[in-house]
């Protein structure tokens, strides 16, 4: 099989997997990351299904990578939209048509998000260390500091501090549950050390297997 073929296969399976790690940790209900929570606070009030709540805000981040970009924009990088649909539409299928059972479990919701948060880290390593086409929130922060002079990191953070802060506003004005909590903390402990972890495992088994276009 050619090896661009596989990388792009890969790649389809790391979004599928994030989506289905981010079912669990939602249905887990025990609060999700930054962006996340953003999606489901924004779910709740306009009565849309979550993932597709994602991919608006995914969709966005794609347009506004185009608007800061212009001709630097890549023109792979528009495979962004379809991924983001692709992640959208697997939230929404295992959240609403296979996790349809009742969990109200305290203890139960810290091991599945956990759980979810772990294997949502293994599809977003596979991604990272491909370095194909981005996650769209990834691409429109990289896109910001092509125009700020900030690093990457720091201008990621921003992105959740500012998410997080909507996330509370929306919840007081229009009376939602809280999408941020518990999980939201083990998620910012974690996810980076654990996404840490998968890449320096699945690095040399890609570099292995002639996947990655760099050494």
């Amino acid at each position: 099989m050619n090896k661009s073929i596989k990388r792009y296969i890969l790649i389809v399976l790391g979004f599928m997997t994030v989506g289905i790690a981010c079912a669990f940790t939602l249905k887990a209900n025990i609060g999700v990351g930054a962006w996340d929570a953003l999606a489901k606070s924004s779910s709740d009030i306009f009565g849309i299904e979550v993932g597709t709540m994602g991919i608006v805000f995914n969709c966005s981040c794609v347009v506004g990578q185009i608007i800061i970009l212009r001709k630097k924009f890549k023109p792979i990088q528009l495979l962004q939209v379809p991924l983001s649909v692709l992640l959208g539409v697997v939230i929404n299928f295992v959240l609403y048509e296979v996790l349809t059972f009742e969990f109200n479990s305290f203890v139960g919701g810290i091991l599945m998000y956990i759980a979810g948060s772990t294997v949502c880290a293994f599809g977003v390593s596979i991604v990272m260390l491909l370095d194909e086409v981005t996650f769209a929130l990834e691409g429109f922060c990289m896109a910001l500091t092509n125009v700020i002079s900030a690093k990457f990191h720091v201008v990621r953070q921003g992105a959740d501090i500012l998410s997080v802060i909507a996330v509370v506003i929306l919840t007081l004005i229009f009376k939602i549950s809280w999408s941020i909590g518990v999980g939201t903390i083990i998620g910012m402990l974690t996810f980076g050390p654990t996404l840490g972890i998968f890449m320096k495992i699945f690095k040399p088994i890609l570099k292995k297997h002639n996947l990655l276009n760099y050494e």
